[in-house]
This record gives C-alpha cells, structure tokens and sequence, in this order.
C-alpha cells in the first residue's frame, strides 16, 4: 500500500501545482517581464547580474533574471515573457540541450537578445568545433577559436551610419562626425550613410572586443568593426535574434554603461514596442547645465554672463571651490567664498534666481585633483568639508551636488558623497549617458547617489578644449542645438558642462542655442533641469512598483507608490497599443509623434488600459 500512497501525494501535489500555474496565467500574463538567463551555480544577487536589472529599472523596462533550469522545463513549459536576454561575462559556458532550448525559444517566435560570448563555451569550458551553436541565431559565424586560435578576438573602433546612430539613441557627439541636421525622431532615423564612430571624452579613440565573424550577416547589421559585424538583427522561424557582437555587461561594470543601456532600450522599446517608465519628470526631456567655477578667474566671467540671454533661462547647476588657493595652498588664486564679498554676492544671486549651488572638488582645485588618488583619505576629507560648509554658510541650504575637479573622483569620494547627504556628482565616466547609478570594478557605488556623465563633442566637453582642437563656433553651436533636440525627441535628460572664462567667446553661439531651448520649452517639450532635481525624482522614481499584464484581451497596467505618482510617466507605440483609458487614480493621456504618453497626477495607485493593435 505504502506504494500507491506515496504515488497517490505526488499525484495530488502534481495536480494543484499546475492548479496554481494555471491560475496564475489565467490571472494575468506578464506583458512586458524580459528574462535574463542566469547559470544555475549563479547567485541571482551577484553584482554582474544586478548591473543589469539596475541599467533595465534605469531604462524603464522589467527584466527578472532567473536560472537556466527555469527556462528551461520540459513539463510545465518555459515561463511567459516577451523576450529572453542571454548576457556576456557571466553566462559564457551552456550546455547542447540549453542551446536547443534556446533554439526553440527563437523558432517559436521567442525575440532573444545574444550577447558576446554567451554561451560560446561548452559546460567544460571550451570552444566547441568550428564555430558557435548559436551562429545559425546570430545570424553570421562566430567564436571561429578552431580557426583563429590568439585571433578570435579583435579590438577596434565601433561604426554605423548616423541613422543607426540615432535611432539607437545616442547622442550626438559621442559618435563623430555626427552632423546635426536632419534630426532624427524616435521612431525613425535620418536619411544619409554618413560612417559615424563611437568616442569618448579626452581620448577620442574608443576600441572594443569583438568576435572575428564569417562573411556578411544574413540579417541587418546596426553596427561594424575590424572584427566584422559588431550588431545585427536576424529573423529566425518565427522568431528574431538581436546579436550584439560586444562586451555590454563587462563595459558597464567598468564605467562604460552607454552601450548595455542603448541595447537594452532598443530590445525593450523598438524591438518589443513594450510600454515603458520614463526617465524625466513628465515625459520632458531636457538638459542639465553644469557650471564650474574654479578661481578667482571666474569672478569677471560671471559678471559678464549676467546679461546674456542664458541668464534668462534655468535653473542651472552651479558648482563652486571655495577655498583661497587654486593651484597650490597659499597661491591667492581661489574663488575665497569666506572672505571675498564678491564672490558671496555672485554665489546668493544665483540662488535667488535658483540655480542648484554645489561643491565643486575640496577647497583647493588643483592640489584636490592632483592629490585626492593618492593621498590618505582621512587626510582629504577635510578639503570637501570646508567646502561644503564654506558654501552653505552663505546659500542657507544643504550643498547636496558634487563635481570632481579634473574629473578625478576615486571610489571613495563617492562613498563619501553617498555617506554625507549628496544626491548627485558630475562625472567623465559612462559619458554620454543618462543619470545612472554607475558602477566600477564590478560593483555599484552608491545607493541614493547617481552619476551624471558627461556629454561631449568628439573628445571635448569644455569650451577652451574645443578652442585648443580648433573647432569652429558654428560646429560647436551645432553640437549645442543637436544636444537640446536630442533631450527633447528622445524624452531623456544629459548634462553639459562649461567653465565660465571658456565660454564668453561664444555668445553668439550661446544665443542661438538659447533661442532654440526657449522655442522648445515653450512647445511644452524642453526643460533645463538642476542635477538635485532629477536625481531626486530617479530616488521616487526608484520606489514605483508597475506591472503590465494581459487581462481578457486587454492590456492593463498599474502602478504604486507609497507617498505619489505625481510626474512619473508611461510611453506606449501608437502603432501597437491603442488610446490608454485610466480607470483609477488620476493621469493626462496624451498623442504625440512618439505614442501615447500618460503621465500621472497626485496620487498612489493609477490604473490605466489599452489593447494591443496587430498583435
């Protein structure tokens, strides 16, 4: 009898575990959830899997990682979701039946995103015979190891058209020559097959690994290398493949982000069409616009500036050393917010007319910059705190933005900025992202604290940089008008950064971007933003919990928020989902070029609804 009883349970439990499956689907489908594929030795809180749920919330997407042996289950099936991401570094090594899983997924109609070296490995750690088992997926050949031995890697530059470049979404400057007009809106790029390359600030050159791959694709390529084919799309069955032949996960735990955050938002808002959080208040995109005030050399500049038209717009971000030096202690050469009255009237004007006032670097900027990598901490600490004191003692308010003299920010100054009541730092790494919570070494650096990298023109961001590599005043104009379209089409936000003596000879220049961020705003599509005020909406914004799902034939999403959703907005693609309807809870609903927007008043629940179009 002891037989039929133990089969008698394991039926009865068998029964009400796909009882409660089947109550789960028929409850609501996941909509949007995306899943990133994690080996089953692998701890789901491990740094390298965290990078990319943190770059998806920063996104607006929803991606769950789970292990393979989830995936991949025979009885029950493999779990809903609109795609599957198999990431670089951390999945290298797959089994043949994981590869046919896959394989199924895809020809099923699953979309995958395939990254680098995923699953190129068998489980002992070496390269199968000839090529990858994902190669048919990708649409080309390679991990050619059999064949190219030390060569299967090459490293070079990265290159597309600038159609590709913006559609993809990045901004102009960080590929180059990136030749402003006509500008791109979301849903489509530019005319034109003008050869772009990926560049970074102070350097230019910008090389990446990539796999040596066979021949041409046998679906689109978005972008080439040395190597061949760095991004392709590839239908295969009914399904599609996005391979993108570089590093994302390894680049963004080294500083690097901007290709993992533009793959992902391309997989998760133009591949999918799936609906998406966005990362401004409202849906406006706009600028943050960072002043450094290094020295004394400053104080005349920014008497100047206050009849130009810039001063006629903002809230800027104004970043201040305070100290009495400059170069070296005892120099002279300082802004001297202690005892210079000048200075302090120039520091509460900007205050009165609301600019965010920060600490820029420790008292002394060029001996914080030169030492503050190498010095004792305990010993520097100082240094950020007679700034910050300095400066509140005469703004009346917590200095809460940080920008590192020179760009030299070590770890443990963020740790300290994170630790001290900062929301938010300038900075050269990730340049040309969003504000992000970036990572270094492997691991993120702060946890209320957000980064905000740099945008730049080639391999400049400062005025007197682009002065000193001869760019002309009309090409740096341009970059200006290119940025602030940018902000406003793509509904995102960057910051540009000047010191005052580099930009007084460029008025000009500065009127007409002026001129051009005035007409935007005024269409209600621009704002210029503080780096506290955005990063204090990316803090609540952190705190929305939303979830899109499919309940009799139609899409419903809903969101929480434990104090408000206020200025927290949602974009659907007109061509796939139909007019939202809120149900609950108070929201606008608008049509733009872009799809629809929602964006939600006071309150901490909305519900909204929709039906998908040719699904």
């Amino acid at each position: 009898m002891k037989p039929k009883i133990v089969l008698g349970i394991c039926g009865l439990l068998l029964i009400f575990g796909l009882l409660a499956w089947t109550g789960r689907t028929h409850a609501g489908v996941p909509l949007d959830r995306l899943l990133l594929l994690m080996p089953d030795n692998t701890s789901l809180a491990d740094p390298r899997v965290a990078l990319w749920l943190d770059a998806a919330s920063e996104e607006g997407l929803h991606v769950e990682a789970i292990h393979d042996s989830d995936f991949v289950r025979p009885f029950f099936g493999q779990p809903a979701c609109a795609g599957v991401i198999l990431p670089d570094t951390i999945h290298t090594r797959a089994s043949d039946s994981f590869i046919a899983a896959i394989r199924r997924f895809v020809l099923n109609g699953g979309q995958l995103l395939l990254v680098y070296d995923a699953a190129t490995l068998t489980p002992e750690g070496k390269y199968p015979p000839g090529w990858s088992r994902l190669s048919d997926l990708a649409g080309t050949d390679y991990a050619l190891y059999d064949q190219l031995h030390d060569g299967t890697i090459r490293w070079g530059s990265v290159a597309a058209d600038r159609a590709t470049m913006q559609r993809m979404s990045i901004p102009p400057g960080k590929y180059f020559p990136f030749q402003a007009t006509p500008t791109a809106t979301p849903t489509g790029g530019a005319s034109g097959e003008v050869e772009s390359q990926l560049r970074r600030y102070k350097f230019g050159e910008l090389d990446y690994p990539s796999f040596v791959t066979s021949g041409e694709s046998s679906g689109r390529v978005l972008f080439r290398s040395p190597a061949g084919i760095a991004a392709s799309e590839h239908s295969f069955g009914k399904g599609s493949v996005l391979f993108v032949n570089l590093p994302l996960g390894y680049l963004k735990a080294n500083t690097d982000g901007l290709l993992l955050h533009t793959f992902l938002q391309y997989f998760g808002a133009h591949v999918l069409s799936l609906p998406v959080l966005l990362g401004v208040p409202d849906g406006v995109g706009g600028l943050v616009l960072n002043w450094h005030v290094d020295s004394n050399a400053a104080i005349k500049p920014l008497e100047e500036l206050k009849s130009w038209t810039l001063l006629q717009q903002g809230k800027f971000s104004v970043h201040v050393t305070a100290g009495p030096d400059a170069e070296r202690p005892g120099d002279h050469f300082g802004f001297d917010v202690p005892h210079n009255p000048l200075s302090q009237k120039l520091i509460r004007e900007h205050v009165e007319r609301g600019d965010e006032v920060g600490s820029h670097g420790g008292w002394i900027h060029d001996y914080f910059s030169f030492h503050v990598d190498k010095d004792d901490p305990k010993q520097l600490e100082k240094f950020l705190i007679w700034n910050k004191e300095a400066l509140e003692a005469v703004t009346h308010k917590p200095v809460v933005e940080y920008s590192a003299p020179n760009g030299n920010q070590p770890q443990w100054v963020t740790h300290w900025l994170d630790t001290h009541g900062f929301v938010a730092y300038y900075y050269t790494g990730d340049s040309g992202m969003a504000p992000t919570q970036g990572y270094r070494d492997g691991v993120r650096e702060g946890q209320n604290v957000w980064a905000f990298p740099v945008s730049h023109l080639n391999q400049d961001a400062a005025f007197e940089e682009m002065v000193k590599d001869g760019y002309p005043s009309s090409e740096i104009q341009a970059w200006l008008l290119a940025m602030s379209d940018f902000a406003a089409n793509f509904r995102t936000s960057r910051l540009v950064y000047f010191h005052p003596p580099g930009i007084v000879g460029y008025r000009n220049a500065i009127d007409n971007w002026m001129r051009e961020t005035s007409r935007l705003e005024k269409n209600g599509r621009f704002r210029w933003y503080t780096m506290k005020e955005l990063a204090t909406f990316l803090n609540s914004r952190k705190q929305v919990h939303w979830e899109a799902l499919t309940e009799g034939g139609k899409v419903v999403i809903e969101a929480a928020h434990p104090q408000s959703l206020e200025h927290q907005t949602w974009r659907l693609q007109a061509e796939k989902f139909s007019e939202p309807v809120v149900v609950h809870g108070t929201a606008q609903v608008v049509r733009t070029e872009d799809g629809w927007i929602v964006d939600a008043g006071p309150g901490q629940e909305l519900r909204f609804e929709s039906k998908v179009l040719n699904p």
